[in-house]
């Protein structure tokens, strides 16, 4: 299949992605792109829509949003490779989390409910309560996810260092939340699961 957009659908060629992958990708997010449990503050990236990832790495490559070791990497990417890794990673299974017992009760509260007193809204709003996302809205699929790469990019936002988030909704969302319903959102959101 050739790489375009179908009914506002990012496709591509998943056997190149994969290519490509291996070439520049599975370092940090495993050529399963389940990523490294040594290194959690790298995303999993298998199961993520990919219009997100399309989004992402277009973000990059023209600093829309900036990270150290993502930015180069995705510099020298076409529009073509783009699309092929954001096929090739949303076609694989995720490996899913496993949520910190203790940080559930709050985390799910937030997750479902926000917290209406500081006007956090609920994340299940644009992630779904499953935390799935939604493909063609780009919001990203986050059930199973590292709960130290959800933390630190609550914790980016918040501090307005990331700031690629449609009309500042995600700033928004994290300046109004503390450290800890931050740390209990992302393990809540470790252990959903589709």
């Amino acid at each position: 299949m050739q790489a375009g957009t179908s009914a506002g659908i990012i496709t591509g060629n998943a056997e190149k992605g994969k290519e490509k992958a291996g070439q520049i990708c599975h370092a940090c997010h495993g050529l399963d792109g389940n990523g490294m449990a040594a290194q959690p503050i790298w995303p999993k990236l298998a199961g993520q829509h990919p219009n997100y990832i399309y989004k992402q790495l277009n973000n990059f490559k023209n600093n829309d949003r900036y990270n150290v070791q993502m930015s180069p990497m995705a510099m020298p990417l076409t529009d073509e490779d783009m699309r092929n890794v954001a096929a090739y990673y949303s076609s694989l299974p995720q490996s899913g989390g496993v949520a910190a017992a203790d940080q559930v009760e709050l985390g799910e509260k937030i997750y479902r409910a926000g917290n209406p007193k500081s006007g956090v809204p609920a994340c299940s709003g644009c992630h779904g309560p499953s935390g799935m996302g939604t493909n063609l809205s780009k919001f990203p699929r986050l059930a199973g996810q590292y709960p130290e790469y959800i933390d630190q990019t609550l914790k980016l936002f918040r501090k307005m260092e990331r700031a690629n988030d449609p009309n500042g909704m995600m700033r928004g969302v994290a300046a109004r939340m503390t450290d800890e319903e931050i740390a209990a959102v992302a393990q809540y959101i470790s252990g959903l699961h589709q």
